[in-house]
């Protein structure tokens, strides 16, 4: 009988420890991801003075500014009021809003591109058909 109790005692402990890392690893996975897809957003907004952000960090802190360094593990913001340069790492960051006038310039001009090369196609398609059938 006691066997029984200690064996079933020890599979709770077992079945809890195993639990318990399966949890934190879960844990630590998503706080990597969320620190990865700061990242990517950061880099995407690019550095200069048309990368704006607003930044909220984990401690409630709040400021806007330019970016104006990336690096691995942190970015360098020079915030608006106060021209003050700001280190902050992906990890301290709860949100981040950001735009950046030269990525929506360039998504225009290719926008522009792709429209300008349909209109060639169809222009030489019309071109085609225009020879290529007969006049009756």
């Amino acid at each position: 009988m006691f066997k029984k109790i200690l064996s079933v005692i020890l599979s709770c402990l077992l079945v809890n420890v195993a639990a318990s890392v399966a949890y934190a690893s879960s844990q630590d996975d998503k706080q990597a991801r969320r620190i990865e897809k700061v990242k990517k957003n950061v880099i995407k907004l690019g550095v200069g003075s048309e990368a704006r952000v607003d930044v909220t960090l984990h401690d409630g802190r709040n400021f806007k500014g330019t970016i104006r360094e990336i690096t691995e593990d942190n970015f360098l913001v020079l915030e608006e009021k106060t021209n003050r340069p700001l280190t902050v790492a992906y990890a301290d960051v709860a949100k981040l809003k950001g735009k950046n006038g030269l990525t929506a310039a360039k998504v225009g001009i290719n926008v522009a591109k792709g429209a300008a090369i349909v209109a060639g196609v169809a222009a030489a398609f019309t071109l085609l058909l225009y020879l290529v059938i007969p006049r009756t």
